[in-house]
C-alpha cells in the first residue's frame, strides 16, 4: 500500500489517495519518516530486520524443506536468542515453509516361499551404541525414462545412512551393493552382535544377500508381512528422501538425475540435517559425541 502511494503520489496527492485507501496521511508520513531514519523503528522491527535474512538463509541452505521448529533449532544452534514463535510468525510473512511428507508406497513384494530369519527387533528401533542395529529398505523413483530404485542402510543410533546404491532395476545385486558400501565404512567387527533388520522383500531374502551378512558376522532379523511398522525406521527415512529430494524437486529426467540428487542428499542428511530424535543434531554429530564420551570415559578409568 505504502509503494502504491509512492508511485501515485506525483500524479494525484498524498490525501486524496489516502482518503480512497484505507490508510491515513499521518501513517504514510511516519511510515517515510522510519524509513529516511531506521532508528526510529520500533524494537521488535528492528530485530526483525535482522532475523529475515538469518531465516531465509538457514531454509535455503538446508534444500527449502525445514519448517519453523528445524528453523528456529538451527538458529539456536548458532546462537540466535529468538522465539519459536518469532521464527513462525516470520517465516509467514515471507511465504515460506517446509515441507509436508506424503503418503508412503509399498515398493518390496515379500517371498513367501523363502525361509525367513526371526523378528529380532519387535519395533524397538533405539539402541545405545552405533553398529548395534542397521536397518534397510529401498524405494523407487518415477522418471522419464522408467523407474529408478533407490536403496538405503540405515544405522539405528544416530538414523545415519551408511550405505545406499541406486539402479534401474529392482533386483537383489543393487541392495546387496548398498550393504556392501555399508560393511566397507563401518567394518563390523564379527561377532559384536549386529543385527541387520529389513522386510520380508525377495532382495533381503535373496541367497547372495543372507550369505554376506553371514559372512560379515551380522545376524539377519525380518519383520512381518505387510506391516510396515516393524521396518518403520527405514520406511521414516525412505519418506523423508521422498518428500524433501523427489517430489519437491521432479519431475525427473533420467537415473544420472536421481542418483546424483541422491548422492547430495545423503550428504546433506547425515552431516548437516537436524533430527530431532537424537536431540536436534545431525547424525554425524551424535556418533561423534558418542565415541568422544566414551573415550572420555577410557580416559578416567
Amino acid at each position: 500500500m505504502v509503494g502504491f502511494i509512492d508511485d501515485q503520489r506525483g500524479e494525484h496527492g498524498v490525501e486524496p489517495i489516502c482518503r480512497v485507501l484505507p490508510i491515513a496521511p499521518s501513517t504514510y508520513y511516519d511510515h517515510l519518516a522510519k524509513r529516511a531514519d531506521p532508528a526510529r523503528l520500533s524494537d521488535r522491527t528492528r530485530r526483525d530486520a535482522v532475523l529475515r535474512p538469518e531465516i531465509e538463509r538457514v531454509f535455503e541452505e538446508n534444500w527449502r524443506v525445514y519448517g519453523v521448529r528445524k528453523v528456529w533449532r538451527q538458529l539456536d544452534r548458532e546462537g540466535f536468542d529468538v522465539a519459536r514463535c518469532t521464527v513462525a510468525r516470520l517465516m509467514k510473512d515471507m511465504g515460506i515453509q517446509g515441507i509436508i511428507r506424503g503418503k508412503p508406497h509399498r515398493t518390496t513384494v515379500p517371498d513367501k516361499k523363502a525361509p525367513c530369519p526371526l523378528d529380532k527387533v519387535n519395533r524397538q528401533f533405539r539402541v545405545p551404541a552405533p553398529n548395534m542395529l542397521w536397518v534397510s529398505d529401498f524405494t523407487y523413483v518415477a522418471t522419464w525414462r522408467g523407474f529408478v530404485y533407490v536403496a538405503f542402510v540405515i544405522d539405528a543410533y544416530a538414523r545415519r545412512i551408511v550405505g545406499w546404491r541406486a539402479s534401474q532395476t529392482a533386483h537383489a545385486g543393487f541392495v546387496l551393493d548398498a550393504l556392501e558400501q555399508a560393511v566397507h565404512d563401518r567394518r563390523p567387527v564379527k561377532g559384536a552382535g549386529l543385527v541387520h533388520h529389513s522386510d520380508r522383500g525377495s532382495q533381503y531374502l535373496s541367497i547372495r544377500y543372507t550369505e554376506r551378512l553371514g559372512e560379515a558376522g551380522i545376524e539377519p532379523s525380518v519383520g512381518s508381512v505387510g506391516d510396515s511398522y516393524d521396518n518403520a525406521l527405514a520406511e521414516t527415512i525412505n519418506g523423508l528422501f521422498k518428500a524433501e529430494v523427489i517430489h519437491r524437486r521432479g519431475p525427473w529426467r533420467n537415473f544420472e538425475a536421481v542418483e546424483y540428487a541422491a548422492l547430495e542428499w545423503v550428504d546433506w542428511f547425515n552431516n548437516r540435517r537436524l533430527l530431532e530424535p537424537i536431540g536436534n543434531i545431525p547424525p554425524a554429530e551424535a556418533e561423534a559425541n558418542f565415541y568422544a564420551a566414551l573415550e572420555t570415559e577410557d580416559m578416567a578409568a
